[in-house]
């Protein structure tokens, strides 16, 4: 017979949340409680009986709660196959009972990190009996029942009123099946810490991480968020999963407050917005508005509205239907002019009144706010999946200052060329290889992305920025005296003549190339100021 009636249960609980109701519940249906530490206290201080593990196994719980639950008394009850004759022996033997319902869930390891917690903390909330206990019970799932998350309370006792005190095979099979998931994603989060924790917390140290940034195995840990209507298409299917470490900040952790339920492409479009308007966070107020994961705008003004303005006369083509981000609190005025046109999503840390009542009109459009912004630099992997594996790398937490520069030409740049160019270097750095950027007074002025050449996708800039004046009734381009920046290096001198036909007045690049000199001087004979980065920022 599948059912299994639970007559014995042990709780050894962490999250103490719903565990009294729960074991209220068991003790009605003559279950007899069984409880370890503060889960045993909280059940009897509600009036409910409850014999300590310690009248099990026969031994106090010792060494700070490190030995309490590891004991045969108490794996043996957990392990043993009821229908074979020789388990059943040995319980005989040695008074063994059978514990048939084990309700656990696991030391705070991963709030413990997230929190800042010293090493000897983090330490102590390495959980060594409770995950033994859960992969004893969920291997002999035919006939223990083993229950992890306080989420499942209401369906373990749905479970036993439907089937008069007794679990299906089913519902073990699955639970047993979760439990599993569980101590390996718990597994995980302690490797990940030993191999990836920060400099104050990993006992590896910082000067150990760094000669070994990889591990020879990979564990990962995340869990269901939610599943999504389709994919990047309607025949994919997709969902949204999330780190089991605690205090993962970005789209799916933010409060949506209004709108459709996000779709792939959105997760993906608005991951791209709030990376791209980070780089601008603590800074005047900026808009990054994204379409297809390519920045199509951006803006920095001294006021939120005058930079929406900005950020959309330099593709309002491409900004219908897109995203957009901004690195301060929406305000009325800029959520009124964002809703005049088709918006998807908009993402901000906070919005007032005044933008809530504004956007609640376009019932639509999917509205976040997060706490705070995550940190452009943050450390961190990025992971991409391929045919037969899996690429790993860290984060491009590159960041360039006026002080990096390095003027090759023989004009020097003037304090606004090299605002300008250190403007279009953060844009660049999320537009799609190969990337070219103008950029004139805190504003795109042209994005020409993903193209096979640079040549190519600087005159697609410049073509949009020709558009942009055009319906902006501008009498010129604001790509002259601008700033080019190039994702990386120029290879031919075609790159300085796409400057000079745009009319930008300097050059934002990465250097390194072969024919640098070729380039130097093609800048210099053209009267253009031009300034290396050494560094590049690839987007694929």
């Amino acid at each position: 017979m599948s059912n299994v009636t639970i007559k014995r249960a042990l709780l050894s609980v962490s999250d103490k949340t719903g565990v009294v109701d729960l074991a209220r519940a068991l003790a009605d249906k003559d279950v007899e409680l069984v409880s370890t530490g503060g889960t045993a206290k909280a059940i009897r201080d509600a009036g409910l009986p409850v014999k300590d593990i310690s009248e099990i196994t026969g031994f106090p719980e010792m060494m700070d709660g490190r030995v309490k639950t590891l004991h045969p008394m108490v794996h043996g009850g957990l392990l043993a196959v009821r229908d074979n004759d020789a388990h059943v022996a040995a319980m005989t033997e040695h008074g063994i009972g059978a514990i048939d319902l084990l309700v656990v869930n696991l030391y705070p390891f991963e709030q413990t990190v997230a929190r800042g917690g010293c090493r000897d903390e983090v330490i102590e909330n390495i959980d060594i009996g409770g995950p033994a206990m859960v992969r004893s019970s969920a291997k002999n799932h035919a006939f223990v029942t083993i229950v992890t998350d306080p989420a499942d309370y209401d369906e373990l006792l749905a479970e036993l009123d439907s089937l008069d005190g007794a679990t299906s095979l089913a519902f073990r099979t699955r639970m047993a099946g979760k439990a599993y998931a569980r101590t390996a994603s718990y597994d995980a989060a302690i490797a990940n810490w030993f191999a990836f924790g920060d400099a104050f917390t990993n006992p590896l140290g910082p000067e150990a991480l760094k000669a070994t940034p990889f591990v020879d195995k990979l564990p990962l840990a995340f869990s269901l968020k939610d599943t999504l209507r389709y994919g990047e298409n309607p025949h994919q299917q997709a969902a949204v999963y999330v780190p089991q470490a605690v205090g993962a900040q970005g789209i799916p952790q933010a409060e949506q407050l209004q709108g459709k339920e996000l779709s792939y492409n959105n997760y993906n479009d608005a991951d791209a917005a709030l990376e791209l308007v980070s780089e601008f966070a603590g800074g005047d107020p900026a808009v990054a508005i994204i379409k297809h994961a390519n920045p199509c705008g951006v803006a920095q003004c001294p006021t939120l509205l005058e930079a929406w303005q900005s950020a959309l006369a330099c593709d309002s083509v491409s900004a219908f239907g897109g995203i957009v981000a901004t690195n301060v609190p929406l305000d009325g005025p800029t959520a009124e002019a964002i809703c005049e046109i088709f918006t998807e999503v908009v993402i901000a840390p906070g919005a007032d009144d005044a933008a809530r009542a504004a956007f609640a009109a376009k019932k639509n459009l999917r509205l976040l706010l997060l706490d705070r912004l995550p940190a452009a630099s943050r450390p961190g992997f990025q992971m991409k999946t391929i045919a037969g594996g899996l690429l790993l790398q860290s984060r491009d937490n590159g960041d360039i200052g006026a002080e990096d520069l390095k003027v090759v030409t023989k004009r020097q740049p003037s304090e606004q060329e090299l605002a300008d160019c250190l403007f279009a270097w953060k844009v660049a750095k999320h537009v799609k290889s190969n990337a070219i950027v103008f950029a004139k007074d805190g504003s795109t002025a042209g994005i020409g992305a993903g193209q096979m050449n640079r040549r190519d996708s600087g005159r697609i800039a410049a073509v949009r920025a020709r558009e942009a004046a055009e319906t902006a009734g501008w009498s010129e381009s604001r790509t002259v005296g601008s700033a080019m920046a190039s994702d990386a290096f120029l290879p031919f001198a075609d790159g300085i003549e796409v400057a000079l036909d745009a009319g930008a007045s300097v050059v934002i690049q990465p250097g390194g190339a072969m024919r640098d000199e070729e380039v130097i001087k093609a800048a210099d004979e053209a009267g253009l100021a031009m300034v290396f980065t050494g560094m590049r920022h690839f987007r694929h």
